[in-house]
């Protein structure tokens, strides 16, 4: 018999604290079914699942604005769940005084992604820039070389309530701040203010290897505790940034930046792996480890976003977002071990969106 969960955000927060055996759960063979929430149609939070012990942490998504990179390289992300945006400006002075720009935004239909003001939705840091990689350059050992950013900080959470099945994410406006990154030995230095200020904070942050990334808010100076250990996550449940293709003027292909609702990334860099499998060829039911396909996982090592928001139908005009039940995904965690994952609800009981239940099972 499936064992259900009904976990709140407040046992979430619990569970993620707690390292007791009494909070990991024995995968069984026959499947899990977990009620998982990132706070409703407002989606305040990030919520992170770890398949094997069948622990999850959730943290409000605007908590941080950076994320530091614990890799031998030096890249820093911004806070795509928020919608922010970055653009590189011609100085290295951050004494200069600044002013926005509106242009430096997600979404509207018209910010392309090849401006490079948000990170590369794929999760992978490295390129470029020009939409490749992180919008924030690779962080030089040259300091001159490090420019000032001008920091659009996106939206706060909102509090507005939506209609029954549907979200309202985008709260006001965060303002501007401008920022510069240095190398501080093997970790970062990272220097901030306000657009019009001849002065700056300084603070340091370090790399710490257990994790992805080491997290910093803008708004309280501060260092924020936002992912688990890096073995210790399998999928993101939060809202993105991501590119949608388009069409310019002329009628051709472009792709501009958007914001999703209701996305769900995978632990790329951790090691973790996933791809899809449509019911066409094989029920969830019937799929068993013999099934697995190990080439099939090749994406996902360099893209985030298998799952994504392929998941579920977007809706329209005149129907609501709805599970897409024709799909579910094999996921294979960084200790190696297999698993088969369907969704099952994007509402709760009450018809409110953020309120996810899943259902997978180990494979053995």
């Amino acid at each position: 018999m499936k064992k259900l969960l009904f976990l709140s955000i407040a046992l979430l927060s619990l569970a993620s604290c707690s390292n007791d055996d009494d909070n990991k759960v024995e995968i069984p063979t026959v499947g899990e079914t977990l009620k998982t929430s990132v706070g409703g149609p407002n989606q305040p939070n990030q919520l992170y699942l770890d398949l094997s012990a069948a622990e999850t942490k959730s943290v409000n998504r605007a908590s941080w604005d950076l994320g530091f990179s614990s890799g031998s390289d030096f890249r820093v992300i911004i806070n795509g769940s928020l919608k922010m945006a970055v653009k590189k400006l011609a100085t290295s002075d951050i004494t200069l005084s600044q002013v926005a720009d509106a242009s430096v935004a997600v979404g509207g239909g018209t910010t392309l992604s090849n401006n490079g003001f948000v990170d590369n939705p794929t999760g992978v840091l490295t390129g470029a820039g020009a939409g490749i990689g992180t919008a924030i350059a690779e962080i030089s050992a040259t300091d001159a070389d490090n420019k000032v950013y001008l920091v659009n900080l996106g939206f706060a959470v909102s509090t507005t309530q939506p209609a029954v099945g549907s979200v309202s994410v985008d709260g006001d406006a965060r303002g501007w701040k401008k920022v510069r990154i240095l190398r501080s030995g093997n970790g970062y230095k990272i220097q901030y203010a306000d657009l019009t200020s001849t002065t700056f904070t300084e603070k340091t942050i370090a790399k710490d290897a257990a994790y992805n990334f080491s997290f910093f808010s803008l708004t309280t100076g501060n260092a924020v505790s936002v992912e688990p250990e890096k073995a210790k996550w399998d999928l993101n449940f939060t809202t993105f940034t991501n590119y949608l293709p388009s069409v310019d003027a002329e009628n051709k292909p472009i792709e501009v930046t958007y914001g999703y609702s209701d996305f769900i990334v995978s632990n790329a860099k951790g090691g973790t792996q996933v791809y899809q499998v449509l019911t066409s060829v094989k029920t969830y039911e019937a799929f068993a480890k013999a099934d697995v396909v190990e080439a099939n996982f090749t994406v996902s090592a360099t893209d985030q976003r298998v799952i994504g928001a392929g998941w579920r139908n977007g809706g329209g005009p005149t129907s609501l977002p709805s599970i897409r039940t024709d799909r579910f995904y094999v996921v294979k965690d960084a200790a190696g071990n297999y698993y088969k994952v369907k969704f099952l609800a994007m509402t709760n009981d009450a018809g409110l969106r953020g309120n996810t239940t899943l259902e997978y099972a180990i494979l053995k």
